[in-house]
């Protein structure tokens, strides 16, 4: 391989929300021009929003073409192995100025076969929360899918719902099926599978510009959600300079990592790595060179760079495949 590989970052793919504001910008630093944009796309391979390079001699290139051409420097033996030449994740950043949708995700079978996709499990790290902010999570106890159609038809949906008020800091995992919301008010990082899958359930009656109220997806939702009371909030240790547990799934293993000085960094080769700074600063070193990142900045880590050095004082989530 004639190119040597580095720490990667991507132009952000920058979408507008009905829901969305301009935290992006005020706290993340994200160009936005629009006062609704809800979501900054950090790393994608979907189709129609693949991620373009923003730095080095790799600069304009997208991460399918670099995959392509480095399948196993980019995502690691053991991740080649398992998806070929596919970035199995979707990294972002959301703003939620007004309450999202209520929706679900199917799972992998499902959207497999209705939409030849990966299904799309997810977690979300509150970066920032409003006072008095929540989220939709689940059902408040287990319900059933007659009593879900009967909540439908009296408009009643809301009151089987968990509403959890949440703070910064606050963890949750959802795993495919779960009905839920981010609500108003918060800053979220969120890692999922590589899906754009989305079945919306109810959308509070809201009508965009047009007047138009936004597409449902009752029918298709039915088979797809888990009428099950689940538990998605995430505790997890905050030790300095360790990698601390948060989510260990097959789809992803996400660590919290409070640096305050250095971590030398040992990686074996068989997957990537991506480090999304969710406050602070901090610097990767690796070859004799210096890399440099802030608040809102996420890096691929390809697999390639077995051996660096983060140095700094930040917050910082850290994924791969394990």
């Amino acid at each position: 391989m004639n190119t040597e590989l580095y720490p990667l970052q991507f132009d952000p793919i920058l979408k507008e929300r009905i829901w969305g504001g301009e935290k992006l910008k005020t706290v993340l630093n994200k160009p936005i021009e629009s006062k609704i944009t809800g979501e900054s796309w950090e790393l994608s391979t979907v189709e129609g929003d693949v991620s373009t390079i923003a730095n080095g001699v790799l600069k304009g290139k997208s991460l399918t073409a670099i995959i392509e051409e480095f399948p196993n420097e980019i995502l690691g033996t053991a991740v080649y192995s398992k998806f070929g030449k596919q970035f199995p994740l979707l990294f972002k950043y959301l703003d939620a100025r007004e309450d999202l949708s209520i929706q679900v995700h199917p799972n992998d079978a499902l959207a497999k076969e209705r939409h030849n996709s990966f299904g799309k499990t997810e977690m979300w790290y509150i970066m920032q929360a409003d006072i008095d902010a929540r989220i939709i999570v689940g059902f408040k106890e287990d319900s059933n899918k007659a009593e879900y159609v009967e909540s439908l038809e009296n408009k009643t949906l809301l009151n089987l719902l968990d509403d959890v008020k949440v703070k910064a800091g606050d963890v949750f995992f959802l795993e495919t099926g779960t009905v839920h919301a981010i609500g108003a008010g918060l800053v979220v990082a969120e890692i999922q599978q590589t899906s754009d899958i989305t079945y919306r359930l109810y959308d509070f009656d809201r009508k965009d510009a047009q007047g138009n109220t936004r597409e449902l997806h009752i029918d298709l939702a039915l088979d797809a959600i888990n009428y099950d009371k689940v538990d998605t909030f995430k505790e997890y240790t905050k030790e300095i300079n360790q990698s601390n547990s948060i989510v260990d799934c097959p789809y992803f293993t996400t660590n919290f990592v409070p640096l305050n000085g250095e971590i030398i960094l040992n990686k074996n080769g068989e997957t990537f790595t991506v480090y999304m700074c969710i406050e602070g600063d901090f610097e990767i070193e690796y070859h004799n060179s210096t890399f440099s990142y802030k608040k809102g900045d996420t890096i691929l880590i390809p697999a390639a760079m077995k051996n660096y050095l983060l140095k700094g004082k930040a917050s910082i989530l850290e994924v791969y495949i394990s």
